[in-house]
C-alpha cells in the first residue's frame, strides 16, 4: 500500500512539473468582460495596445520592439495572423523565421505583456490579397466572405489550425498564457450589404464558429455593429471618441481595435502625418466620453513590406510615422507624449473603471466628464475637461476653479483638482532621422549585369485567342506576365499607334525586341491607357507587352472576381485600325531571371552574369549585382535607391521589397527612396546585392546608409 502512494505522489509531482513547463510562470487567468472593461483574473483593466506585425520585422528585432512598446506604457501587443504566408499551398504550413508566430507571442509573454490575436483570417492590412492565399481563387464555386460552403470550410480549417497551435503551446490566458483577446473577420460591415441575407448568415456563422473553439478568452469583430453575442463589436478609425456608436449590449465594453497613428502610403502619394497631440486627444476623448477601456494603436510599429507582400500600389515602408518607425527607432514626440498620457490615465484607472460617469457643458465648444466613486466616503474623482475649439484656447470654470485649455485639447485631472496631463501640451522633444552614407556603388567594374529576355510569340507555350486575366495566370507567384503576338503589317507605316488598355498596374511595350514605351496606373484608378507611336515596316512584327502588378487588391466584395491585365489592344495607322483584342496571344508567366532564381545567393556566381553596360540608364529589364560589407556598429541599415526606376531588391537572397522611385507625387518627389536592410539579413562581409530594374535606373548612384535619430535642441 505504501509503495502505491509513493508512486501516486511521484506521478502528481511529475504532472505538476509538466503543467509548469507548459504554462510557464503565469497563473491561469480567466478573461471575461462587462460593460466597463475586459476582466482579467477577476480584475477590470484599462489596456493600451499596439499593433506590431511579426512578418513586417524580424525575430532579431522583436525583443527590442516589444521592450520599447512596454516602456512606452503599453499592456498589449496586437497582431494579425497572415494566412497566405502560413499556408502557401493547401495543407502545407510555414511558421519559420519571420513567420514564427509562436516565437513572437512567447517573446511578448516573456516581457510581461498581453496579446490580442487577430486571426481574421481575412485581414486587409494593405497586405497582398488581404491575407488570403491565392490558391483559394481556384477552389471550385468559391465566393469569399459569405455564406459559401467551400470558403467557410477553408476559413474554419485555418482558424482551427491557429487556435489549436496556440492551445498546444498553452498561450491563451485561460491556460496561463498571454493571449487575452482574439478577432474573427475584419471590418466585414463595409461589404456585408453586397451579399444580402447570405452576408448576415455568414456573420452569425463566423461568430458561432469562433466561439465554439473554446479559447477561454473573448472574441471581437471590428467595425461590426451587430456582432452576435458573445462577440464584442469594436471600433476602427482615428476618432472613435466621436464616431463609435458604442457596444451593442450594455454588458459589453467599449474597445478600439485600430487607432490609426498615421495611414498607409501608396506610390505617388505623400506620407500622412498625424500629430501626437491629435492622437492623444482622441484616445482621451474615447475613454472619457465612451467609457473606453481598450485602445490599440494601428500601427505602433509598421515595419517593412518585405518581398512582394504589400497590396496594390502600397509602398514597401509601412506606417513609418508610427511611434516606432520602420527601423524600430523612437519617433518623437509621438512616442513620449503617448507614454505620458498612458501614465496619467493609469494613475486613476481604478476610479475610471468603478466610478459613475457624468458629463456637463463648460461652454459652447467645451464639455466635461467626471467619474466618481460614490460608495466610499473618500471615493476617487477623475475629471476630463474638453475644449473642442480647434482655433481658440479658453478658460473654463470647474468646481470653483479656473482652468485654461489650449485649443483642441483635453486636460486630465486624476483628483478632480490638479491637471497632470493636457493632450496639446507636449513635453517631449522632437527628434530627427539621421542618414549617414557609409558606402557608394559608383565603380563600374564592381557591378555585373544580366539582361533578361523578351519573349516572342513563338517562344510561348500557352496560346489563346483572347486576352487572359493576369492574376489567374501568375497565381501571385510573380508580378510579371508577358502578352505576345505576331502582327502582319501589309504596307509600311511610319507613324503607327499602339493603343492598349490595362487593368493591371504597369505595361511595358516592345516591338521586335525594342522598347517603345510604357505607362502605369495609380491607386485610385482601376485601369490605364498606354498609347505610343512606332514605325512599322511591311512584314511580320513581334509585339510583346509586359504586364506588371504591384501587389494584389486587398479589400472589397467579390475579391475572387477581380480582373487584372490587358483588356483591349489595337494598332492604328492613318485611317486603318487593327483590333487585336481577340487575336492569337501567347503568354509567359514571369521573367527568365526569376525562373533561374538569379537573385538567390548561391546563384550569384553563375555564368549568366556579365560586365555592366556603358549606359545603364538606357537599359530595360536588367538584373544588377554587387557585393558589399556590413557597416560597423549596430545602427539600422538602409539602401538609398533614389537613382533607380522601378523593380525589386534582394540582399543575400532575401527580398527587401519592391521599389518604384520613378513614380513621383504631386510635388515631383518619389514616395520612398530608403529601403530597410535588417541587420539579420547581413553578413560581416561579402553581402550580395541584387537589383532587378524594369527601366531607367542607374545603379552607380545608389548608396548604403546607416539610420539613427538625434534629439532636436528645443
Amino acid at each position: 500500500m505504501g509503495s502505491y502512494w509513493v508512486h501516486v505522489c511521484l506521478f502528481m509531482i511529475l504532472l505538476m512539473v509538466i503543467i509548469g513547463v507548459t504554462r510557464g510562470n503565469n497563473e491561469d487567468a480567466e478573461v471575461t468582460y462587462d460593460g466597463r472593461s475586459l476582466i482579467i483574473g477577476g480584475h477590470r483593466k484599462i489596456l493600451f495596445s499596439g499593433s506590431i506585425h511579426y512578418p513586417r520585422s524580424t525575430p532579431q528585432m522583436w525583443p527590442d520592439l516589444i521592450a520599447k512598446a512596454k516602456e512606452g506604457g503599453l499592456d498589449v501587443i496586437q497582431t494579425y495572423v497572415f494566412w497566405n504566408i502560413h499556408e502557401p499551398q493547401p495543407g502545407q504550413y510555414d511558421f519559420s523565421g519571420r513567420y514564427d508566430l509562436v516565437r513572437f507571442i512567447k517573446e511578448i509573454e516573456a516581457q510581461g505583456l498581453y496579446v490580442c490575436l487577430r486571426i481574421g483570417p481575412y485581414i486587409e492590412s494593405e497586405w497582398t490579397y488581404g491575407g488570403f492565399p491565392f490558391w483559394l481563387h481556384d477552389v471550385p464555386d468559391i465566393v469569399y466572405r459569405t455564406d459559401n460552403e467551400p470558403f467557410k470550410a477553408y476559413m474554419q480549417n485555418f482558424t482551427t489550425k491557429i487556435v489549436s497551435m496556440m492551445q498546444s503551446e498553452g498561450l491563451y490566458a485561460s491556460q496561463g498564457g498571454p493571449i487575452i483577446l482574439s478577432q474573427i473577420e475584419n471590418e466585414y460591415q463595409n461589404i456585408e450589404h453586397s451579399f444580402g441575407e447570405e452576408g448576415s448568415r455568414y456573420v452569425s456563422w463566423a461568430a458561432d464558429m469562433a466561439a465554439s473553439l473554446q479559447t477561454g478568452v473573448p472574441w471581437v469583430m471590428c467595425k461590426q455593429t451587430d456582432a452576435p453575442d458573445p462577440l464584442i463589436n469594436a471600433c476602427n478609425g482615428m476618432r472613435c471618441g466621436e464616431t463609435f456608436t458604442g457596444p451593442n449590449s450594455p454588458n459589453k465594453p467599449a474597445l478600439w481595435t485600430e487607432n490609426w497613428t498615421s495611414f498607409y502610403q501608396v506610390y505617388g502619394g505623400k506620407p500622412y502625418i498625424r500629430s501626437a497631440e491629435d492622437i492623444a486627444f482622441h484616445v482621451t476623448l474615447f475613454i472619457a466620453r465612451k467609457n473606453g477601456s481598450y485602445v490599440n494603436y494601428y500601427m505602433y510599429h509598421g515595419g517593412t513590406n518585405f518581398g512582394r507582400s504589400s497590396s496594390a500600389y502600397v509602398i514597401t515602408s509601412y506606417y513609418d510615422q508610427a511611434p516606432l518607425d520602420e527601423y524600430g527607432l523612437l519617433r518623437q514626440p509621438k512616442w513620449g507624449h503617448l507614454k505620458e498620457m498612458h501614465a496619467a490615465i493609469k494613475s486613476c484607472s481604478t476610479t475610471l473603471l468603478q466610478g459613475m460617469q457624468s458629463n456637463f457643458t463648460l461652454g459652447e465648444l467645451q464639455e466635461g466628464y467626471v467619474f466618481e466613486e460614490e460608495e466610499e466616503e473618500d471615493g476617487g474623482c477623475v475629471a476630463f475637461l474638453v475644449n473642442n475649439d480647434s482655433v481658440n484656447k479658453v478658460t473654463v470654470q470647474f468646481q470653483n476653479r479656473s482652468y485654461e485649455l489650449p485649443q483642441k485639447s483635453i486636460s486630465i485631472l486624476p483628483d478632480c483638482q490638479n491637471v497632470t496631463f493636457n493632450t496639446a501640451t507636449v513635453n517631449t522633444n522632437s527628434n530627427t532621422r539621421v542618414i549617414n552614407p557609409v558606402q557608394t556603388f559608383s565603380s563600374t567594374d564592381k557591378w555585373d549585369q544580366f539582361q533578361d529576355v523578351i519573349p516572342n510569340f513563338d517562344d510561348t507555350c500557352l496560346i489563346s485567342d483572347s486576352l487572359l486575366e493576369h492574376m489567374n495566370l501568375t497565381k501571385d507567384n510573380t508580378d510579371y506576365l508577358w502578352y505576345t503576338l505576331r502582327f502582319e503589317q501589309n504596307s509600311p507605316c511610319s507613324e503607327a499607334i499602339l493603343h492598349l488598355k490595362s487593368a493591371a498596374h504597369v505595361a511595358h511595350a516592345f516591338v521586335d525586341d525594342t522598347y517603345i514605351g510604357g505607362a502605369h496606373g495609380n491607386h485610385n484608378d482601376k485601369s490605364f491607357i498606354l498609347e505610343v507611336s512606332v514605325e512599322l515596316n511591311e512584314g511580320t512584327h513581334n509585339i510583346s507587352i509586359l504586364s506588371v502588378m504591384v501587389g494584389l487588391p486587398d479589400s472589397g466584395a467579390f475579391l475572387e472576381r477581380r480582373f487584372a491585365g490587358l483588356t483591349t489592344m489595337e494598332i492604328r495607322c492613318s485611317e486603318e485600325s487593327h483590333d487585336l483584342t481577340n487575336a492569337a496571344w501567347g503568354y509567359q508567366v514571369g521573367l527568365l531571371g526569376e525562373k533561374l532564381e538569379i537573385y538567390e545567393e548561391q546563384n550569384s556566381n553563375s555564368n549568366e552574369w556579365c560586365e555592366l553596360g556603358d549606359n545603364p540608364t538606357n537599359q530595360t529589364l536588367v538584373w544588377y549585382k554587387n557585393v558589399f560589407d556590413s557597416p560597423e556598429g549596430d545602427e539600422a541599415v538602409a539602401l538609398n535607391l533614389e537613382s533607380m526606376g522601378k523593380g525589386e531588391a534582394w540582399v543575400n537572397g532575401q527580398s527587401i521589397g519592391r521599389y518604384w522611385v520613378s513614380f513621383h507625387d504631386f510635388n515631383d518627389q518619389p514616395s520612398q527612396t530608403l529601403y530597410h536592410v535588417p541587420r539579420s539579413f547581413l553578413k560581416d562581409s561579402g553581402n550580395v546585392l541584387i537589383l532587378f530594374e524594369e527601366g531607367g535606373g542607374n545603379p552607380l548612384r545608389i548608396s548604403l546608409n546607416t539610420v539613427s535619430v538625434s534629439l532636436s535642441s528645443s
